[in-house]
This record gives structure tokens, C-alpha cells and sequence, in this order.
């Protein structure tokens, strides 16, 4: 199965990515990082068709315009700021990806989801009230990006608790990493450096691409062998 070699190259390639981070040549990034993100876009493309692979197809797409720009962002801010326009376009589909995905339960669990909506509320507000301080220029759009973030978090939670296993909870824990590697972007950019924080936020968008990408595929028809 081609696509199933072509995933296995992917988390080779971003352990070797990885381990050359956390051994600090960062300066090889221009080289390794625009590879990732194709790989996992070609998987997708040689499995079989379903309604929403070009949807797919597209937010990795816009994921991986985004990780290309931001490879410049030291050199000018304007870069970042269309690396995050890229990024946000990416979340917005991923948006309309969860929303389109079949719900194999008709009625959810209000509470739960009630429950979660509250979480994901607290975990914007407190992300802006850390942030807002120091982000100048910069409000608007990080106020944007961070909700359109957690909008998506939530399209997921609700879709974990409608969708079929096990894709429901690739989908939902690639979102919750998402989540968390964006939040490490922008506490070491706007509010305190971390140590390694290339690593660990690479390392987590990686998980979260890998686990978001498999999470639809599972949700759809099988491989064809």
C-alpha cells in the first residue's frame, strides 16, 4: 500500500528532523522542514477518494505554504504575519473539514459538550489575558488566530463525541496537540522564551498533522489495496 510506505517515510523523517532540532542545528530547517508536510499530503492523495479529501488536501496545503513562510520570519515581521494568515486559513478549513466529516451518533452528550465549550473558553481567555500585554501591534490578529483556533478545538471535541472510533480520537488528541504547539509558538514569541522551543513546538505540530491526517482516513472508506 502506497500511501502506508509513504506515511512511514513522514515519521522517519520527522524523528530525523527532531533529533537534528534538539541537537541545535536549526540552521538546517530551510532544508528538512518543507519536506513534512508533503508527504503527509501524498499519503493522503494515493488513498482512495472520499468527499473530503480535497478539503483535506487543502489544509495541509496552506499548513505547509505556512511552515515555508514562517522559515523567514526572522527576517522581517511581515513574515510571520503571513505565515499566521496561512495557518489561520489552514484552521479554518480544518474547520470545515470536521464539520463535514459523517456523525455516526445523531444526539451527542449536551453535557459533555457543555462541559468541554466551557474548557475550550477558559483556555482562550486565558491564553489572551497571558498574551494581550505584550502583543502591540500584533492584537488583532493573535486575538483572531487564538479563536479560530479554538473554534476548530471545538469542532473536534464535538465531533469526537459523534464520529465513529477509533478516528474520533486520532482527530480529537491531534487537535489538542495543535492546540498546544501553537500555544508554545506564541508564549516563547510574545510572553517568555522556552528552551528548545523549536523542538517541542515542532515536535507537537508534527504529532498533530500525523494524528489529524490519519484520524480522516479512518473515518472514510478503507485503503484500497
Amino acid at each position: 500500500m502506497r500511501n502506508a510506505t509513504i506515511f512511514k517515510t513522514y515519521i522517519a523523517f520527522s524523528a530525523l528532523y527532531l533529533l537534528i532540532l534538539l541537537a541545535g542545528y536549526e540552521n538546517l530547517d530551510l532544508f528538512l522542514k518543507p519536506v513534512l508536510i508533503p508527504l503527509l499530503a501524498f499519503g493522503t492523495y494515493f488513498y482512495r477518494d472520499f468527499p473530503t479529501k480535497k478539503t483535506l488536501l487543502a489544509a495541509l496545503l496552506f499548513s505547509w505554504i505556512g511552515d515555508v513562510i514562517l522559515l523567514f520570519a526572522d527576517i522581517a515581521e511581515i513574515y510571520f504575519i503571513i505565515g499566521l494568515v496561512s495557518f489561520l486559513t489552514a484552521h479554518i478549513i480544518y474547520c470545515v473539514l470536521f464539520n463535514k466529516q459523517i456523525k455516526a451518533r445523531v444526539h451527542k452528550n449536551k453535557v459533555a459538550f457543555g462541559i468541554g465549550s466551557l474548557l475550550v473558553a477558559f483556555y482562550l481567555i486565558g491564553m489572551l489575558l497571558v498574551l494581550l500585554p505584550s502583543l502591540g501591534d500584533l492584537k488583532i490578529p493573535v486575538i483572531v488566530y487564538a479563536s479560530v483556533i479554538s473554534i476548530m478545538l471545538l469542532f473536534s471535541f464535538n465531533g469526537f463525541l459523534v464520529w465513529e472510533n477509533p478516528g474520533n480520537k486520532y482527530i480529537f488528541v491531534g487537535a489538542i496537540v495543535f492546540v498546544i504547539s501553537d500555544s508554545i509558538l506564541a508564549i516563547n514569541k510574545f510572553y517568555t522564551p522556552i528552551e528548545r522551543s523549536s523542538f517541542f513546538i515542532m515536535l507537537t505540530y508534527l504529532v498533530a498533522q500525523y494524528l489529524i491526517v490519519v484520524g480522516i482516513l479512518k473515518l472514510n472508506p478503507k485503503k484500497a489495496e
